[in-house]
């Protein structure tokens, strides 16, 4: 499709998930989370669920697991948990889940991130995968990082006018076997 087609293409709202890994967030100060819910109904996508999650690997996979087997959510983004400290555990507890990795997402994102915190975003392990053909994405828990990740990736990639391509026209095809 040429990008002169993009723009009579119509937009697919999606429901997404959104979930703040944190011991200390609740719903009054969760400024990541919220910040991310704003950003995808702005965009037009509805909200499946918002949960916060303390730091807790099968806590973490518990939420994450219901969310992808729910056909009903179509998409999963998660704040938080993805530094260097002993309290960061998000990647280990998603990745086992993931299908498949979204390499890019990360290297695009640090990247991205570089621009306003320089070499800082090294300690980020901000990343993405399919998991039973639901696209997640873990990003730092900063309003900031979330911000970035959104504006500058996720909400493009959950775009079906965003050419040449992007996830949400692939999404029939992810459970191919």
């Amino acid at each position: 499709m040429s990008h002169k087609h993009a723009a009579k293409a119509e937009f697919t709202p999606l429901n997404i998930a959104v979930m703040t890994v944190s011991d200390s967030r609740t719903e009054e100060n969760d400024t990541s989370g919220n910040l991310l819910v704003e950003r995808l109904v702005k965009a037009g996508h509805g909200l499946a669920d918002k949960q916060i999650v303390p730091d807790n690997i099968y806590r973490i996979r518990e939420t994450l697991s219901r969310w992808i087997a729910d056909d009903q959510v179509h998409a999963v983004v998660t704040t938080g948990g993805t530094g260097l400290t002993g309290r960061d555990i998000t990647p280990e507890a998603v990745k086992p889940l993931f299908d498949k990795d979204i390499e890019g997402f990360g290297e695009l994102f640090r990247h991205l991130s570089y621009e306003f915190i320089r070499t800082s975003t090294v300690q980020s392990r901000a990343l993405a995968g399919l998991a039973n053909g639901t696209p997640v994405f873990c990003l730092p828990g900063s309003p900031g990082a979330c911000r970035d990740g959104w504006d500058g990736i996720i909400q493009h990639q959950l775009d079906h006018r965003h050419k040449p391509c992007n996830l949400v026209e692939m999404m029939p095809r992810f459970m191919e076997r």
